[in-house]
């Protein structure tokens, strides 16, 4: 248990940030569900659509130490490379 006031305040501080990076998260997490669903059943301009947003959102967690660089890089190579195989392999349509 924090005993002086500034460790108390730290606590505090501590769970609120937690929360919001946990919400960042999760809304990262919801966003590629709906981006592989989309490669999934063939919609093309939709997850076009979507990847600038999904880069925008990997990008501010890897600005914000959200998520370490390295991840998001990877991430971002394999997201695209899931959608350039569907493209080539004639899977998607518009």
């Amino acid at each position: 248990m924090p005993i002086t006031k500034s460790a108390k305040e730290a606590v505090k501080k501590n769970q609120k940030q937690r929360k919001t990076n946990f919400k960042k998260l999760e809304n990262f997490k919801k966003t590629k569900k709906k981006f592989l669903k989309l490669i999934e059943d063939g919609k093309t301009e939709e997850a076009k659509k979507m990847e600038s947003r999904l880069y925008k959102m990997l990008d501010k967690a890897a600005k914000t130490n959200l998520m370490e660089e390295n991840k998001v890089n990877r991430e971002k190579s394999r997201l695209m490379k899931k959608l350039k195989t569907n493209l080539k392999s004639g899977k998607l349509t518009k």
